[in-house]
C-alpha cells in the first residue's frame, strides 16, 4: 500500500524536476497532480504491451498515481498495471493505485454474445440477482462490489488498493429512484467500510461522469451532499471514528468546466461540484483531462493564451490541475511518447487561483 514514508521518498526523489505545487498532498502522504489513465485501447497484448511499457516508464519518472477499473479493457488494465508495478524501479509503498467497482466486467476479451456472457458468469452464479443489473450491465449490491474488489486484487496481484471508487453510480438512475440510489450508495458505502477495516483499501470514493457536472432538475443527477451524508451513516453503522469517503472522480478540461462553473450542490444547491467538494475535504481528480484527445490539437485561444505548456496537451493539462480544489488530473497514457509529453506538463507552474478564475470572467 502506498505509505507516508514512500510517498515522501518518492517526491523527495523527483520532485526537484518539477513545478510548484506538482506534488500534492492525499492521505497518506503525497500523490503527483498528474496521473495515469487505463480506460481506452482494444483489449489485445499489443496494447497490453504499450500500456506496461508506458506505465513503467511514467513510475520511473515521477508519476505515482495510476487509476484504472475492473472493467476496463476485460480487466487487462487491471493486470497489466499489476506487472508494470511489479517491473518498474519503484517500491509498491511510493506509489498510490486506484481502481473502481460497478460495471460488469468481461474476461480478456469481449464475448460474442455479451447478455449470455452476464447470465452465464454472474446470474446463475449467484454474484448477481437480475433485478441488481441496471442496462443488463451495472450493479451496486454490498456483495457484488465486495467479489469484484476481491476480483481487483487478484488481477494487479496486491493486497491493498489506496483509493476504491464506486464506478458510475448514475447508471443505477435508469433502473430506480434517486432515493433507492443514496440506499444502495450508503449500503455500498457500508460494506467498503468494512473492507476499509480489514486492510484491503486505504480509502473509497465515488466516480462519476454525469452526476456531479448536471443541474439538480437532470434525471442523472445526485447530490454531493446527501453521498457525504450517506458515506457518514455508513461509517456510524460499522463503528469507524470517521468516514472513509476520501475523492470524487469526474471530467473536467477546457471543454467540460461544469465541476467548476455549474452551481449544483451544497445549501440551496449554491455551490459547484469542486467548491463543495473542497469545503468537505474530499480530494478531486479530473478525468477526461484532454477530452479524450480533443484538446492534444488545439485550446480556445484566450485560454490557451494564460497556460503555459510547450503543447496544446501540455496546457491543457495544466488547466484541469490549476482548477482550485483539483488534486490531480488523470490523462489516459498508452505509449512511451506521449508519456514524455505528459510527464513534461508537470515541469510548468499551474495557474494561481485568481489567474484561473479570470478566464471566466
Amino acid at each position: 500500500m502506498a505509505t507516508r514514508e514512500g510517498t515522501w521518498r518518492y517526491r523527495n526523489r523527483f520532485g526537484e524536476s518539477f513545478g510548484r505545487t506538482y506534488f500534492r498532498r492525499f492521505p497518506p502522504g503525497v500523490v503527483s497532480s498528474l496521473g495515469l489513465g487505463t480506460y481506452l485501447g482494444d483489449a489485445t497484448d499489443a496494447v497490453d504491451a504499450r500500456y506496461h511499457d508506458a506505465l513503467v516508464t511514467a513510475f520511473e519518472s515521477g508519476v505515482n498515481l495510476v487509476d484504472t477499473a475492473v472493467n476496463y479493457r476485460c480487466q487487462r488494465a487491471e493486470r497489466v498495471v499489476g506487472r508494470a508495478l511489479a517491473d518498474a524501479d519503484v517500491d509498491r509503498d511510493e506509489v498510490v493505485v486506484t481502481t473502481k467497482g460497478g460495471f460488469v466486467p468481461f474476461d480478456g476479451t469481449p464475448p460474442e454474445d455479451p447478455s449470455a456472457y452476464v447470465r452465464r458468469e454472474f446470474l446463475q452464479t449467484g454474484l448477481l440477482a437480475a433485478d441488481e443489473l441496471a442496462r443488463g450491465s451495472h450493479a451496486l449490491s454490498p456483495a457484488y462490489l465486495d467479489a469484484m474488489l476481491d476480483r481487483s486484487l487478484s488481477n494487479l496481484d496486491l493486497d491493498r488498493v489506496d483509493c476504491y471508487y464506486v464506478h458510475n453510480p448514475e447508471t443505477q438512475l435508469h433502473a430506480r429512484s434517486r432515493a433507492a440510489v443514496y440506499d444502495l450508495l450508503e449500503a455500498a458505502f457500508e460494506r467498503l467500510e468494512r473492507r476499509r477495516a480489514d486492510g484491503d483499501v486505504g480509502a473509497y470514493g465515488v466516480a462519476t461522469w454525469s452526476a456531479f457536472r448536471v443541474p439538480p432538475d437532470h434525471d442523472q443527477y445526485l447530490s454531493l451532499a446527501e453521498v457525504v451524508a450517506r458515506a457518514a451513516a455508513a461509517a456510524d453503522a460499522v463503528g469507524a471514528d470517521e468516514s472513509g469517503l476520501a475523492a470524487i472522480q469526474l471530467p473536467f478540461n477546457v471543454a467540460m468546466a461544469d465541476a467548476f462553473t455549474r452551481a449544483a450542490h451544497g445549501p440551496d444547491h449554491g455551490q459547484s461540484a469542486l467548491e463543495y467538494a473542497h469545503e468537505q475535504g474530499l480530494h478531486v481528480f479530473t478525468s477526461a483531462s484532454l477530452g479524450q484527445g480533443d484538446l492534444t490539437r488545439s485550446l480556445p485561444r484566450a485560454v490557451d493564451a494564460e497556460l503555459a505548456g510547450d503543447t496544446p496537451a501540455q496546457r491543457a493539462l495544466n488547466f484541469a490541475r490549476s482548477a482550485p480544489g483539483v488534486t490531480a488530473s488523470l490523462v489516459g497514457t498508452s505509449t512511451q511518447q506521449h508519456v514524455a509529453e505528459n510527464v513534461a506538463a508537470g515541469t510548468f507552474d499551474p495557474l494561481g487561483a485568481r489567474a484561473f478564475d479570470a478566464v471566466f470572467e
